[in-house]
Formats: structure tokens, sequence, C-alpha cells
């Protein structure tokens, strides 16, 4: 009809009104969608019925959903309330950053073989002769930097201090410093600490950012800095400025594992109460066979051996007045003999007398890769 009206309207604009037939459409659609619209109705029902059945399917899906959610909340909170309930059981905090900080000694069952491996509590044949003959090279050899700058020697910065307890804040400050960092790094951080006032008072009071400033260069000084301003306010409040008396105890402040703890005893309380086993203690007990390859997991797999797994073992034979000394030994010979890369086994004693059964293994460097040799093609000339 639009159309019709807008060819009589040009028409006339053009040649004057002319008169013609009225043009009807007729819109065919409409009874096909009222058919398709009853046959809808008669097969889901009304409009208003569909809207109530989606309605309630989608409340279907949410209760269901609910029930999911609800019942995956309670396993996990099961989960969580098991786990917390072990833990108060065994007097450690339940929270995440309590347990990722608060590491605690564990005592592990190391492979026992029937050949010639070590086993648990049997001491390796001439292990007297070996320590003797390291005691006596690292005596008559140059210093390491352990011997004048080792956590050992720390508490000689406070040598004009009366005071045992502030000697024994130094030894835990130092061991605390000393992971991932090296003897000469780590002393001078101690230094400028002392310089500033190494006291529990003092530390707490010192702005964190000042004191990140002060112990950097050493290895992770931002998070230790955290550690030192938390672990002073803990012996302010707990151990009236003292440091804890146990191992467990030192287990559970910030930034205090295992092998930090035993040192701690070890000098500060000048208990012998564990072997302080780092990289070097493992690796060099390693291979003078004083420990076995593998360790023995849960499952009864064997697993990779940790410093824990050579602690528990070197403690089972190892007499107990040599695990003061056995740490400050062993790593001057590791920072200066035994190194983790190429060893000097050359100028080694226990190589010189084959005492060592890894000498040599590791310290020749492999040989270059020579250059691909380039095929000689001759070319021979026929004459004719």
């Amino acid at each position: 009809m639009l159309r019709a009206a807008l060819v009589r309207a040009v028409i006339i604009a053009k040649g004057g009104a002319r008169t013609f037939p009225t043009l009807t459409t007729t819109t065919t659609f409409a009874p096909t969608t009222r058919a398709m619209g009853s046959k809808l109705s008669a097969a889901f029902g009304s409009p208003d019925v569909r809207a109530t059945k989606r309605r309630g399917n989608a409340d279907a899906n949410a209760d269901a959903n609910a029930r999911t959610s609800s019942g995956v909340t309670k396993r996990r909170n099961a989960t969580t309330a098991a786990a917390t309930a072990d833990e108060n059981a065994d007097g450690k905090p339940s929270s995440p950053s309590a347990k990722r900080r608060r590491a605690k000694p564990i005592k592990l069952e190391l492979e026992a073989d029937a050949d010639n491996k070590p086993a648990i509590g049997v001491a390796p044949d001439g292990w007297e002769t070996t320590l003797a003959k390291i005691k006596k090279f690292r005596a008559e050899g140059p210093e390491a930097a352990v011997d004048t700058m080792g956590c050992e020697k720390i508490a000689e910065l406070g040598a004009n201090e009366t005071s045992a307890k502030h000697r024994r804040y130094l030894t835990l400050t130092s061991a605390m410093l000393s992971s991932q960092t090296k003897d000469e790094i780590n002393h001078a951080a101690m230094k400028r600490l002392c310089a500033h006032g190494c006291t529990p008072e003092n530390i707490l009071n010192t702005d964190e950012d000042v004191l990140d400033a002060m112990i950097n260069p050493v290895g992770f000084h931002r998070r230790k800095a955290q550690y030192l301003r938390a672990t002073a306010k803990i012996l302010l409040e707990e151990y009236d400025g003292d440091i804890p008396p146990s191992v467990e105890t030192l287990c559970a402040l910030p930034g205090v594992g295992p092998k930090m703890a035993y040192l701690v005893m070890n000098v500060g309380w000048e208990k012998p109460t564990g072997i302080c086993v780092d990289v070097h203690v493992h690796r060099i007990s390693e291979r003078l066979g004083w420990t076995p390859e593998h360790a023995i997991g849960k499952n009864g797999s064997p697993r990779k051996k940790t410093p824990e797994d050579t602690r528990a073992f070197l403690e089972s034979w190892l007499p107990k007045e040599e695990w003061i000394e056995i740490n400050p030994l062993l790593v001057g010979f590791g920072q200066l003999t035994c190194t983790p890369l190429r060893p000097k086994c050359g100028s080694c004693p226990l190589a010189a007398d084959s005492s060592c059964p890894s000498a040599f293994k590791e310290s020749t460097p492999a040989p270059p890769k020579s250059p691909s040799a380039k095929k000689k093609i001759k070319v021979e000339k026929h004459e004719d």
C-alpha cells in the first residue's frame, strides 16, 4: 500500500491527478502465526505456563548447585578441622603462615642395604681415620671463611658484653641471616647490626626499611628484616629478652628451621643437641660414603635424601662429642677443598690414599666439545 501511494504521488506531481484502482494487500502469514501459536500452546501450555516452568527449572538448578557447594564446603571444613585437630594435638599452631615458617625436626628411616651401603646406627668403616685426616688437614692448611666469619664466631663481636644472654641473641640473629648467604656477607651484616645496637629492644624499635637496608645484601633480606622484628617481639614478650632453650621452641620462631635451631643450641647454649647439617655437611657426608644414597619414603620407595635425613643418619653413629665440631670442620673443608663443583681432589689427603670413594669422580671437568670433523672429499682427475 505504501508503494502504491508513492507511485500515485509521483504521477500526480508530474502530470496531474489520475484515478487509480485502490491496491489492497492481504497479510497471508498472520493465520499461520496464529496457528503455530495455538499448536505451541497446546503442546507446551500458555506463555505464562512456560515462563513458570522456566523459573521452576532455574530454581531447581540453583538448589542443586547450592547442595553441591554446601557438600564441598562441608568436606573442606571437615578436612581443615581434622588437620587443625592434628596440629593442635601436637601443640603446634594451625594457621597457614605458621605452618610455612615453623618447620620442625623430622626423623626418617634411611635406606639400609645388605651390600656395602651403611645402615642406620652402624658406623661406616674407617670413619675415625678419615675424620682425623680432615682435622689434621684443616689445622695445617689455610683458614676458611667459616673459621673467622662463621656463625660460631659471631658471638665474639659482643665479646665486650658480659651478658651471655646478649651473646646468645647474636648467635640466633646470625643464624637467621645465614640462610642462602655466604659467611663473608653475613659477617659484614652482623657488624652493621652490632654498630646499630643488636638487641631485641633496638631491633623491634627499628623501622623495617632501615633494618632491611642494614642487612642487605644477605639472601632474602626483606623477608629476614620482617623475621628479625617479629622474633624480637616474641623474645621480649615470652622469654624476657633471651632466646628459647630448646630445638622445638626455636623452630617456633619465624624464619628459624632445624639447621639454625641445632646451631644455636650447640653454640648459643653450648649444648650438643644435634648436628647442624648445611649444604657442605650434606654433600661431603655423601661423598665420603657416610650416608646412603637414598632415603626411604613413607610408601617404602626410595626418594632423594634431604639434609634432615643426613642429620638423622649421622647422629645414629657419630659420637656426641663430635656433634658441635663436625659442622665448622666440614664446612671449611667444603669451602676450600671439597667444593660443590670440580672439587680439588689433587690436593686432598683423602684422595691420596684412596680413602674417599668419590675421589676424582667429579673433579675432572668435561672435555670441551671438538668441532665436528669435516669430511674431506678427494677429487681425482682422470686423464682420457
